[in-house]
Parts: C-alpha cells; sequence; structure tokens
C-alpha cells in the first residue's frame, strides 16, 4: 500500500518580534489529528535554532475557531453581520467619499501596524498619500521605536536598530543593556550574551529585578536598579566618570565626532556632564557612586581592550523625554569610541516583527519610501515619478499616532479671529493594530473610535478594535502570504506562503487594489506581493533605506541582503549590502557624528515620583511584556497554553508597599491616576484598572508594573498618559504616577461594551473572483 509523500517544509520566519527567528511549517501529515501546521525551528544568525514558547505555537492560530473568514459590516441594530466582499467594499468607498465632501481630504485617516509586511506598508503610505489623499497617516510603530529613531538619525544621520549583525554580540566580554527584558521578550537573543555573561560583563538597567536582570546574577555581571525615570542621569552620571578620569577614546572623538556645531561637540557634552558626579546621580537614582564608577571603568577597560556594545530597548525609550535618554546612551557609546568600530557599537532593539522595515516605507506621518523625509523636495519628486503622479499631490506631513488618535471624530473649531479650524480624522482605516489596547489613554481612544463616523478595522480576528468597527475586513495570517520583513539588524527576509488561507479571507494588498479602483485613483496598486516589492525597490532606490538591490530571486537563494543595498553601485554598496555600518563614516553629509549633549527635565534632576512623596499609596507606574503574550494579546490570548500560563492582568508590588496598603497576595486593587498634586488628596477623576495583586520583590517598593496585553478593565493603557516627547512622538508608557487601593470582592466586575455582543457568525458564500 504506497503512502502519500508528505509536503516539503517551508522556510519562513516567525510572526512575532524582530528577531524574526527562522522556523520551518510542516504541513500535516495524512495521519495527523489536527490540521495545525508542525513548526520546528531553523538554523539562523539570530535563533540558532531555537524558538520562544510564542514561536513553538505559533501555528495553532492558523486553524483558530475565532477567525475570520467573511466580511462584517454593523447592520441597523447595531451588531456585526456577515456581508459579501462586495458590499463591504462598496460601503468602505461610499463612507470615504461621503467623509471627504463633507470635511475635506484629511477627514480620513489610517493607522499602521509594525507587524504588516514590507509590502503591505508599502502601499498602505502610497494608497494613504494617493488613493485617499490623505497626510494623516501613522502607525503603532510610533509607540514602540520613535525615540531612538529620532536619536540615532540625529547622531548617525541613519537609523537602523542595529547598525551590526546581532551574532557580533556573541564575542562581546561587555553588554550594557538598558531598559531591555530579553530574556522574556526575544528569548533566544540571551544565546547571544553568553560571551558577555562568561567575562563578568553583562550589565543590566532595570528598575524590576526582571529575568534579564537575574542573568547578571552569581558574577555574570551587574544589575543596576535606578528609580523609575532616572535611565538618563544614571546616563550621564557615567559618561562623567568617563571624561572625569580621563577613559574618553580622545582618538576616535577627534577623527569620528564634529566639533564646529555651537553647543554640540565633545567639549560641550564634557561640560554637561560635570555636574553629575556619581554621589549627585545616588542620590537622584539610587544606584549606589560605587556601582556607577565600577559600571563606568568597566566600559571603558573593554572598549579599550575587549569588545563592549551598549544597546537600548522600550524602558529607557518610552519617556517624554526618551530621545534624550537615547541620546545619551549613544553619546556614551561615542565616548566610548565604540560606533562604527569593530570591535562594539551601540543599538537599540526594535520590537514588532517587522518594526525596521514598517517605519522605513511609508507608514509614519513624516516618511516616503526609502526612509525619504516627506518634506524634501527631492524625495518628493523621486517618489512622484515612481508613483507617476504630480509632486503636488503628495500631501506634506501628518499627525504622529497619539496626536492622530486625539483627533478621533473631533468636530471643526473656531480659532483665533474668527478662523475655522479644521476637524479631526472622521473615518479611520486601521491595519495591523489594536489600539483600543495599546493605544495610551485608551479609554479616550476607545471614546474616540465610537466618535467616528465610521470605522474599518482589517484583522484575522475579532480584536478589541475590530469590535468597535462599521466594517471588518478579514485578512491572511503570517503562513498564508509572500512578502518580506527587515529584522532587527536590517536584513531583510522573505515571508512564505506555507498553508491556504480561508475562502473568504483576503490580502490587504488585493483590498487595496479594490478600494484604489472603487475610488478611481491615480497610479497602479498591485495585488502581487513580487510587483509590489519590485515598485518599493524602485521608490527606495538612492533613499537613506536603499532597498534596489534587493531582489526575490536573491533572498529566495539564501543570500544574507542588509540595507542599504543599492543596485548596480560598485564597491561596498553591491552585493549584499551593508551589515555593519559606519565602519569607515557615518551618514551625515561630512561623514561625522553629532554629540548633541541632552540634561534631565527636572533641574535637580531629582526623580519626581513616589520616592520623594508622602503618600503611602502612590507610585511610578510602568507597563511593559510578559514571556507568555505579544503586543495587545489578540494573538496570544487565543493560544491555550499561552493563556492558561498567563490568564490575567496581574499588578507587580513590592511585599512592603503591600503590607502597608493591607493588600495581600491575589487580591484585587485599583490602580487610578494621580492628580495634578500627585498625592493621595487629589486623585484623578478618570479611569482605573482593576486587577489583582501579585506581591513580590522583583520590583522597587516606590514602582509598580503592569503588563499591557489585556483587554477591558485590566488593560494598563487605560492609565497611562497621551503626554509625549516632542521630538519623536514618543508616548509617556514608563513613569504614570498612580494610587493602588485595595477593592472589595463585589466591585471586580468586567465593563459592558456599548455596543452589545458579536453574534455567532455564518459564513457568507462570495460571488467575487478569487484572488
Amino acid at each position: 500500500m504506497s503512502r502519500t509523500a508528505a509536503a516539503p517544509a517551508v522556510p519562513t520566519h516567525c510572526p512575532y518580534c524582530a528577531l524574526q527567528c527562522a522556523m520551518s511549517l510542516s504541513s500535516p501529515g495524512p495521519a495527523a489529528t489536527s490540521a495545525v501546521p508542525e513548526v520546528s525551528g531553523r538554523d539562523f544568525p539570530t535563533n540558532r535554532g531555537g524558538l520562544c514558547r510564542k514561536g513553538w505555537t505559533s501555528a495553532e492560530l492558523l486553524a483558530h475557531p475565532g477567525r475570520l473568514t467573511a466580511p462584517l459590516m454593523r447592520a441597523d441594530d447595531g451588531e456585526l453581520r456577515p456581508v459579501s466582499w462586495e458590499a463591504a467594499l462598496q460601503r468602505v468607498a461610499a463612507e470615504v467619499r461621503r467623509a471627504q465632501a463633507r470635511h475635506g481630504k484629511d477627514a480620513v485617516g489610517v493607522f499602521g501596524g509594525g507587524g504588516l509586511t514590507n509590502e503591505k506598508a508599502y502601499l498602505l503610505g502610497k494608497f494613504a498619500r494617493i488613493a485617499l489623499g490623505t497626510s494623516r497617516i501613522d502607525y503603532n510603530g510610533r509607540f514602540c521605536m520613535s525615540s531612538a529613531a529620532a536619536a540615532g538619525t540625529r547622531a548617525f544621520g541613519l537609523d537602523r536598530g542595529l547598525p551590526f549583525p546581532v551574532a557580533d554580540l556573541a564575542g562581546a566580554d561587555t553588554v550594557l543593556l538598558l531598559g531591555s527584558n530579553v530574556a522574556e521578550t526575544m528569548p533566544p537573543f540571551v544565546a547571544h550574551l553568553a560571551g558577555a555573561r562568561a567575562a563578568g560583563g553583562l550589565i543590566v538597567v532595570d528598575p524590576r529585578r526582571t529575568a534579564t536582570a537575574a542573568l547578571a546574577d552569581d558574577g555574570a555581571g551587574l544589575h543596576l536598579q535606578p528609580a523609575p525615570h532616572t535611565d538618563l542621569v544614571l546616563l550621564l552620571g557615567l559618561a562623567h566618570v568617563v571624561v572625569a578620569e580621563g577613559l574618553a577614546a580622545h582618538d576616535y572623538l577627534a577623527d569620528r565626532a564634529a566639533r564646529d556645531t555651537p553647543g554640540e561637540g565633545p567639549d560641550a557634552l564634557a561640560r554637561s556632564v560635570a555636574p553629575w558626579w556619581p554621589e549627585r546621580v545616588q542620590s537622584a537614582t539610587g544606584v549606589p557612586a560605587t556601582l556607577v564608577r565600577e559600571t563606568a571603568r568597566r566600559l571603558a577597560q573593554s572598549a579599550r581592550t575587549g569588545s563592549c556594545y551598549i544597546l537600548t530597548g522600550r524602558g529607557v525609550e518610552q519617556h517624554a523625554d526618551g530621545t534624550d535618554t537615547a541620546t545619551a546612551a549613544i553619546n556614551l557609546a561615542l565616548l566610548l569610541g565604540l560606533p562604527g568600530s569593530r570591535r562594539g557599537g551601540y543599538g537599540t532593539l526594535t520590537g514588532q516583527g517587522n518594526g525596521q522595515g514598517g517605519r522605513e516605507h511609508g507608514q509614519k506621518a513624516d516618511q516616503l519610501p526609502g526612509y525619504r523625509k516627506i518634506t524634501d523636495p527631492d524625495a518628493r519628486q523621486h517618489v512622484a515619478r515612481v508613483w507617476d503622479v504630480p509632486e503636488a499631490s503628495i500631501p506634506g506631513p501628518g499627525l504622529p499616532a497619539v496626536e492622530l488618535l486625539a483627533s478621533l471624530g473631533k468636530p471643526a473649531s473656531e480659532g483665533p479671529a474668527g478662523q475655522t479650524k479644521a476637524g479631526g480624522v472622521r473615518c479611520l482605516f486601521v491595519h495591523g493594530a489594536n489600539p483600543a489596547v495599546s493605544a495610551p489613554d485608551a479609554t479616550a481612544v476607545l471614546a474616540g473610535l465610537r466618535a467616528l463616523d465610521f470605522l474599518v478595522v482589517c484583522d484575522f480576528f475579532l480584536s478589541e478594535t475590530a469590535r468597535e468597527a462599521d466594517v471588518v475586513l478579514p485578512v491572511l495570517q503570517w503562513a498564508e502570504e509572500e512578502g518580506t520583513m527587515t529584522n532587527l539588524e536590517g536584513r531583510v527576509l522573505r515571508r512564505r506562503r506555507a498553508t491556504a488561507p480561508p475562502p473568504g479571507a483576503r490580502s490587504e494588498l488585493w483590498i487595496m487594489h479594490r478600494l484604489a479602483a472603487l475610488l478611481g485613483a491615480p497610479s497602479s496598486f498591485p495585488e502581487d506581493p513580487r510587483e509590489v516589492f519590485e515598485e518599493l525597490r524602485a521608490a527606495s532606490a538612492g533613499g537613506p533605506a536603499d532597498y534596489s538591490g534587493i531582489t526575490y530571486e536573491r533572498l529566495d537563494a539564501g543570500e544574507a541582503l542588509h540595507w542599504p543595498c543599492p543596485a548596480g553601485a560598485p564597491g561596498a554598496g553591491r552585493g549584499q549590502g551593508k551589515a555593519r555600518l559606519f565602519l569607515d563614516r557615518f551618514a551625515h553629509p561630512d561623514g561625522r557624528a553629532r554629540i548633541v549633549p541632552v540634561r534631565p527635565s527636572t533641574p535637580a534632576g531629582a526623580p519626581a515620583g513616589p520616592a520623594h512623596r508622602p503618600a503611602p499609596a502612590l507610585f511610578q507606574l510602568a507597563t511593559g511584556r510578559l514571556l507568555e503574550h505579544y503586543q495587545s494579546g489578540a494573538q496570544t490570548r487565543r493560544v491555550a497554553s499561552l493563556a492558561a500560563a498567563q490568564p490575567e492582568v496581574r499588578l507587580e508590588i513590592h511585599p512592603a508597599s503591600a503590607a502597608r496598603l493591607g493588600i495581600a497576595d491575589g487580591a484585587w486593587v485599583a490602580v487610578r491616576r494621580a492628580g495634578a498634586a500627585g498625592s493621595a488628596d487629589a486623585p484623578g477623576a478618570g479611569p482605573e484598572v482593576r486587577c489583582r495583586a501579585q506581591v513580590t520583590a522583583e520590583v522597587r517598593p516606590d514602582t509598580v508594573f503592569l503588563p499591557f496585553h489585556f483587554p477591558g478593565p485590566g488593560a494598563a493603557n487605560r492609565v497611562t498618559e497621551q503626554r509625549t516627547d516632542p521630538i519623536s512622538g514618543m508616548p509617556e508608557f514608563k513613569t504614570t504616577r498612580v494610587l493602588v487601593v485595595p477593592l472589595p470582592q463585589d466591585r471586580t466586575g468586567p465593563v459592558p461594551s456599548v455596543r452589545g455582543a458579536l453574534p455567532a457568525l455564518v459564513p457568507v458564500p462570495s460571488k467575487e473572483a478569487p484572488r
């Protein structure tokens, strides 16, 4: 009796974080009891064959019973009902025309995501600006990489998360890791820290004693535990020691740093850090002066004789001064001679799967493809030629994410001298994001979504944002589509189709193609990913993020291709692109790095938080991720094993603080944003988070921690603020002042949705042509 041969495993990459671990997917065999493809790790420089538990379970979502398989439209009774694709797209096009006829082009907005392929991110930016004619586009990467991107661009003239291959870290004897819990957010990354741990040189900076901080135990390194929002002061203190003790790389600075800009350069930096001697830093941060000196000396010694890297993550970047804090880390790295060196460097750990590529090709409010500035006349003319449209038809800069979301549903108003101030977005497209959970001040965002005239969401599950939509369009999951992604080291990767999608789901490229036709848009909107990528290559050519030398054929042949990778350029610009940036020069016109002195936002540099407040219930709230979950949890909360391991949100609180407030482990508490006075006598009148307490010594007594993966009453972002960094637009996610109050059991019930429950979904046959 013959057996049917199993289909070959399809090589692809994990759909979650920017490490983009390599994996293979195999179709279930004839005797399989499940329709779920089999996942196996694949040897690759970033993950060396390993996967985290999210990666191992990623294929389970492909056969999930909650998968959307037909468009949904809100009916007259307020419920979402299945409809045909033709009806859904006709309705969307009509609502776009209606909103723009009444309120202007910018009444339509687009909110994208850092998990979209390069092709979808590129076409979404083009769709917004050409098919919709709106400037109102931004994406959830604004909540992730914007501060580090702004700091890197300011210092180096170019932003790439890691300007070196992640495998280079294996040779390091010292790694300073600030504000990143890689042991939980990207576990395979930990293998790259083995050399630093063996040399006793893993230095972790985090107010919490995370799983990553624990890696520095037993002589493997140091854990510096500063008070919340004092990372900038700590970095200034480290730079002070380097300067004061003559440890700076003076020859490097003379050769590679600019000096002719007033207020900038090595001399200006030395003056700016002079007030931050270790004992003063200790008083502001709580980090002992001895550890400040020990850390600075270790970094300098390693930079001279070993291999040293400084890496930042969201913990030091998701602040209203996140750009300056990332800049302080870059300044320290420049003092030590690390960026552009073969013996070390500075990098930032990109979070979302395509957080790098997603910000290069037009999703950002101020960017055109190839990481070009939308205000640059030459950039506009180049892209207009590729798109075959008049340059003037490309809108100017839009609004960064927080401002965009704050404008939802806002009517026009009367401004100064009787002038009419334009209203906000009235019709919104959401692709690959769940702002109802992930955005700061999520309650206000939810109110904005409900104030819209029309909301259309593209998703494969009914996320919390999709539940608010007027139309939901079911799209493909990662293993059902072709495309490319760009990982944290700037390496472009192939995403390959490994399984067939449900009959009713469609590619977002197909959706934009159809809608552009219905709207009578100029230019072309291909639905084939290869065709889109060819256009992306042309649009990016000559830009900072040049993909023109990258092709599907080269990627499919297994070439390691990093941007910038120009087509046909001689020398280093040809071949595999640049895995290591800045070896010869930085990206500023003169080839030199910019050293921009920064200072704390409070005059004395002391934390303005609860460490200096008398109210015993007042804390600094930090938000972050858990090992089992990813982003808003819209995917991982649907994986049974992950949800069972972390089924609900819990507030981490120190035992001393819990005892003082009479809070037992597992007891219900309310977390409320503090009022302007920052004390228990001035509580905010806004929303609160309701959850159980987890009493743990892993947080400081002045700090509490909430993961942001959960919706409803337990959504951490109900109490985070809309305050943003003035340079990057990054929200203040890490230091919201909150009150923690014990709750009686009868006050812990769920908050009902004003839109009602979703009925059972019945598939509707589609008469449209196949994809």
